[in-house]
């Protein structure tokens, strides 16, 4: 019975020991976990990357004809993978509107999806 109530301790010990250190190395690289986190630099070509993916694909689900243009400003979220919160511009026709646009990515396993595209 004590030999159990040690097991069971330790465990319980050694997962807050584990929570505690990734949560500190979380914070340490960008925020809490789930945050969102402003981009630095919107420009890079990963970023646009995933602007122009966005476009595509709403494109696809809406069969619209929308052009990209560029990206306005973005933050990230870490979850499974990272969510891309992007403001972007795209010309519709003869007129440049702004979008709020959320791409889910999980480079390691090649998926991408986006979640939500909404003009502003």
């Amino acid at each position: 019975m004590t030999i159990k109530l040690f097991s069971v301790f330790s465990l319980t010990l050694s997962i807050i020991l584990i929570s505690s250190i990734f949560f500190h190395f979380s914070a340490a690289l960008g925020g809490a976990v789930g945050g969102w986190t402003p981009l630095n630099d919107v420009n890079t070509p990963y970023v646009v990357a995933i602007g122009q993916f966005a476009v595509n694909e709403h494109n696809k689900e809406a069969a619209t004809k929308l052009e990209f243009q560029s990206i306005i400003k973005g933050e990230s979220q870490v979850v499974a993978g990272t969510n891309y919160r992007l403001v972007i511009n795209a010309k519709d026709g003869g007129h440049v509107r702004k979008y709020l646009v959320v791409v889910w990515d999980k480079p390691w396993e090649k998926i991408k999806k986006l979640t939500s595209f909404k003009q502003m």
